[in-house]
């Protein structure tokens, strides 16, 4: 009800009681003065008849009438005297009842003045209550409230009985709210009776009803889910906003129309409301999954719960029914399933191992790659602690970081550790704490990351630093110690043309070129290892350089060393430098007899070898195809596992103080990493030692089909002179001196220079033609590199020389000059220069 609609208000029972005491009052307050003369005439008629009475029976004793008339006057005496005092209690009464009732009454003239007012109303509109201009006054700060009583008071005047609900605002905010009732009161004058209902409380809570509802309603109509309610039929009784959204039309028109829930299933029911079956109880039904179709055509998976109303009879009068749209949770599931699905990916396909562990350390879940890593199946890794996949050595570092992570204190993430029964594969263990749900205690999840690899490049990497220190050693040597030995070499080779056997100096001057020459041979072995040596490589059978070194390896090891050696059959052919390939062998050789101080047996045998995958062996792998192979095992001390991974480093040796260079084993290393092949190596202290050399098989060609058995041509039985105009360029004084003389001696026409401005002053001058350059590599200002390609701008068709102590392919890597330039090593002799410029005339091709 609001403030601005009339409405006839039915009183309550109370009031209407209360109504007539004010009515009783009123009367009674304007009876008072007859009434009480009244009754006192008929106390003072009883008292005087009464009187007369008995003055008549004093004057004529027991006469009947007097008597009669004494008992008369006296019975209306004190009736007049009860009917008085019941009077004054009934008008107490009523004046009680009236002034104690709950609302405010007042009894007002004609003229607006206040006859009567109760307690309520005196409290109201204040003690001295007079007319009703006092509630005019009450009403004066609200100007709306007060034209609506004016208004009412105006109609009250026609005399009708008339409610009227007044909002009075309150001027520090809210409002009031009376239910004012006036009507005539039934008196001979013109009273009216006025009621004032305090129904403030009473319209609140209505406000607060009606807000709630709208909330309601409102919540209803755009919950999340959809509610509905339909009859036996089907037909709607209720639907929400949601539910009409989702099918694509209006709330009303469900309700209103003639529309029924099986017209909304895109299967619809062959009977019943609804496709879900009722439960024994025949009161609720099932939650089912449904397709319901929007009036637009579009589809909406949904699940519907519902139960049924029914009445007494059991007969059914309608369903309370919730529909949840799946739609949502379908792409949620389906999102929820694709990142299942990329998570089971990453675990599976990871390319590391992946382990989830309980609080126990145990084995819960793993991927395949730990499967493959470990080298076990599911039924072995369930349950299974982790400290048993790692070597026993590892497995208190293991522990002591699992409990560091589980504080929460570790300092480093990783562990590296080795696998049990995994020798060559060390792991990087990462592990972290994983998150407990509530209830449920925690776990770990470890990373098996491989570092085998990892720490195969570093030792590779530290190898090769190792092997790049020695290189620039060994080339600092083979530059500056090579042109020393080749001027004491070739010097000596030119006191021997002069000093022939039987001379007196002819031993003197060998021991000098000897010496030299084991120089010389320190030096190849330093460039052998740090892969600098000069090579010259040819097709060799392994089994015909063998057969050549079998009495030379039989002096070399001794009398009590039996020698074996077994040949394969079919052995296929390698490309090495045959001296070089000696020297690996004789070095292979040496080092077995210093394991067999007391006699033993040195077995070297040869076959062929596919390997069909790659081989690792520590820092290296050796990647598949075909090879030749050279086992060579003695059956001497062995070698303990902690020199294993040193016996291949420059100057190591376990020789007594010497005894040995520790270059041996270095020199076979370089050599045959050089060439391209591999060695392995298997020993253990007391049973003797196994070193595998595997070279590549070479397929030859038509062309490179070696002349099998024929014997290179002794230097010393060839004609080395020769005839042409030689170029000589040399820094080294000795060197230049040397190779001068010895072409000389050969017939060739020399000219010297000492640098490469030299040269190229020589070569442009009158008379400059050459038949031949010889230059050194390494010069001060211009070196040899930079000194050919001036050359070759003049002189194209120039023949080159390169002398020094570099191996070939570095240099030829470092000098960038094209093709056509041939090389000679130092030391060279005064034989092999000789023999290289005779080859080199005569068109020989060119090696660089």
């Amino acid at each position: 009800m609001d403030g601005t609609n009339q409405s006839q208000v039915t009183s309550r029972p109370p009031t209407v009681a209360l109504s007539a005491a004010a009515v009783a009052s009123a009367e009674t307050e304007e009876a008072v003065p007859s009434r009480t003369a009244r009754w006192l005439w008929l106390i003072v008629a009883g008292a005087i008849a009464t009187a007369i009475g008995l003055v008549w029976i004093g004057m004529q004793p027991g006469g009947p009438l007097p008597l009669a008339l004494a008992t008369v006057g006296l019975v209306v005496m004190i009736a007049g005297i009860g009917w008085s005092q019941a009077a004054r209690w009934r008008q107490a009464a009523v004046s009680a009842a009236f002034d104690t009732a709950l609302d405010a009454h007042l009894v007002v003239d004609r003229h607006g003045r206040v006859l009567a007012a109760n307690r309520p109303a005196r409290r109201l509109f204040g003690e001295g209550v007079r007319d009703l201009a006092v509630v005019e006054e009450t009403l004066a700060e609200d100007m709306e409230a007060l034209a609506r009583f004016r208004r009412l008071r105006q109609e009250a005047e026609s005399g009708a009985s008339l409610t009227q609900e007044i909002r009075r605002r309150r001027p520090s905010g809210g409002a009031v709210w009376w239910v004012v009732t006036t009507r005539a009161l039934a008196s001979g004058r013109p009273l009216r009776l006025w009621r004032f209902e305090d129904v403030t409380a009473r319209r609140e809570v209505e406000t607060l009803l009606r807000d709630e509802q709208v909330k309601l309603v409102d919540f209803m109509d755009h919950a999340p889910v959809g509610f509905y309610s339909v009859d036996e039929e089907g037909r709607f009784l209720f639907a929400n906003a949601t539910l009409a959204r989702w099918l694509g039309v209006e709330a009303r028109d469900l309700v209103r129309g003639a529309a029924r829930l099986h017209d909304f299933l895109a299967e619809p029911p062959s009977g019943g409301v609804h496709p879900a079956s009722v439960d024994a109880t025949g009161e609720t039904l099932a939650s089912s999954e449904v397709l319901l179709k929007g009036a637009d055509g579009r589809t909406i998976k949904a699940s519907i719960s519902q139960s049924i109303v029914r009445d007494d009879d059991r007969r059914f009068l309608w369903t309370r029914s919730v529909v949840r749209d799946l739609t949502a949770e379908a792409r949620m599931r389906d999102a929820l399933r694709a990142s299942e699905d990329r998570f089971k990916r990453f675990f599976e396909d990871a390319p590391f191992g992946i382990a989830m562990l309980d609080d126990q350390g145990r084995l819960s879940e793993w991927n395949s790659a730990l499967r493959r890593l470990v080298g076990a199946d599911n039924a072995q890794l369930a349950g299974r602690p982790i400290a048993e996949l790692v070597d026993p050595r590892d497995r208190d570092a293991l522990t002591r970081h699992l409990d560091a992570v589980a504080s929460a204190s570790v300092p480093d993430p990783a562990i590296e550790v080795q696998l049990h029964h995994r020798s060559d594969l060390i792991v990087a263990l990462f592990a972290s704490r994983m998150q407990a749900q509530p209830g449920e205690p925690g776990g770990y999840i470890v990373q098996f990351i491989d570092q085998s690899e990892r720490r195969n490049l570093e030792v590779q990497f530290a190898q090769s630093q190792k092997m790049q220190a020695v290189g620039q050693l060994a080339g600092g040597i083979a530059h500056d110690f090579n042109n020393l030995l080749t001027a004491m070499i070739g010097f000596c080779d030119l006191l021997l043309l002069r000093h022939k056997p039987g001379d007196p100096s002819f031993g003197e001057i060998m021991q000098i070129k000897q010496n030299a020459n084991r120089a010389a041979n320190l030096v190849r072995q330093l460039l052998a290892f740090s892969r600098q040596q000069t090579l010259q490589p040819r097709i060799l059978d392994v089994t015909d350089v063998l057969a050549d070194l079998s009495n030379l390896l039989r002096r070399l090891i001794g009398e009590n060393i039996e020698l074996k050696v077994v040949h394969g059959r079919d052995l296929g052919l390698v490309k090495v430098d045959q001296g070089q390939m000696e020297q690996v062998i004789i070095n292979m050789a040496v080092n077995a007899r210093d394991a067999m101080p007391n006699g033993g047996r040195l077995t070297i045998k040869t076959s062929n070898v596919i390997a069909s995958e790659a081989v690792r062996q520590g820092p290296e792998e050796m990647p598949p195809g075909d090879y030749v192979l050279i086992d060579v095992i003695d059956t001497g001390v062995g070698i303990p596992p902690e020199n294993l991974n040193r016996i291949f480093d420059p100057f190591f040796s376990t020789k007594a103080v010497g005894s040995g260079t520790g270059l041996g084993l270095s020199t076979v290393y370089g050599i045959v990493r050089q060439t391209g092949g591999f060695v392995r190596v298997d020993s253990a202290p007391g049973k003797g030692a196994h070193f595998s050399i595997y070279l590549p098989r070479h397929e030859i060609s038509e062309a490179e089909k070696p002349e099998r058995g024929a014997e290179a041509q002794d230097l010393s039985r060839r004609d080395l002179t020769g005839a042409g105009r030689v170029l000589l360029v040399e820094d080294e004084d000795a060197v230049r001196a040397f190779s001068g003389r010895a072409l000389q001696n050969k017939g060739y026409e020399v000219l010297e220079a000492d640098s490469g401005e030299a040269a190229l002053e020589i070569l442009s001058g009158e008379g400059g033609e050459v038949d031949l350059l010889i230059t050194d590599v390494i010069m001060p200002n211009m070196d040899g590199p930079t000194l050919i390609r001036e050359v070759r701008k003049s002189h194209p068709s120039l023949k080159v020389i390169c002398i020094s102590g570099y191996a070939e392919d570095r240099l030829r890597e470092k000098m960038d000059i094209g093709e056509g330039v041939h090389f000679l090593a130092k030391p060279f002799s005064l034989k092999q220069l000789a023999a290289k410029v005779k080859d080199v005339m005569r068109g020989a091709p060119p090696t660089l």
